[in-house]
């Protein structure tokens, strides 16, 4: 009696399929940063010198993989003709849209401001 479930391999994943993480701050804020820059068609080069800051650290601010002081993204922002609180704003939208997709419990909708303690 041959038949073709007992032929069929079974397939054990090595390593758990790891759960949604929630975004994290820098690459929400990077996001922002590099959508607002590219909305006005301006280059990494052209952003950093008016913010002045390098190059590369502003690119690796926008990939997520510096956290930025405040300082350097009130410089970002207004380079780009935008406040913190804009870009904080921004970020905070793009953040709650973020968590509603993932698994992880949702930011709730009516919290309607950023509040940042120093």
């Amino acid at each position: 009696m041959s038949s073709h479930a007992s032929n069929r391999a079974r397939v054990i994943p090595l390593r758990p399929v790891p759960a949604a993480r929630e975004p994290l701050w820098r690459d929400v804020v990077g996001d922002v940063l590099r959508r607002e820059r590219l909305a006005q068609e301006r280059t990494l080069k052209d952003v950093a010198e008016a913010a002045q800051i390098s190059v590369p650290y502003l690119s690796e601010v926008e990939r997520g993989r510096k956290e930025a002081s405040s300082e350097v993204l009130a410089a970002a922002a207004r380079s780009l003709g935008l406040g913190l609180a804009d870009v904080l704003s921004l970020a905070q939208g793009e953040l709650a849209r973020r968590s509603t997709t993932s698994r992880v419990s949702p930011v709730r909708a009516s919290m309607g401001e950023v509040r940042l303690a120093a």
